[in-house]
């Protein structure tokens, strides 16, 4: 089951929660101020894989043989 992030206009906190795909965008009620005033939002991650592309990967370096000025150590 996919976890999902959300945030809260009332108590402006973000939660995440593992809910079924088909429920994704459905109302849920905040985990701190139980306001029904939530909205899925986009979550990011990282994934480094020393130095090489990473499927899925967002952001970050996807560089290799030291080609890249990210600032990592290519030996």
């Amino acid at each position: 089951m996919p976890l999902y992030e959300y945030y809260c206009s009332d108590c402006r906190t973000t939660f995440d929660t593992l809910r079924s795909m088909d429920k994704a965008d459905a109302p849920i009620t905040c985990e701190k101020c139980e306001s029904r005033h939530t909205a899925r939002v986009l979550s990011v991650f990282f994934a480094h894989g020393e130095g090489k592309p990473v499927a899925g990967a967002s952001g970050g370096c996807a560089c290799g043989n030291g080609a890249c000025g990210c600032g990592h150590s290519h030996n």
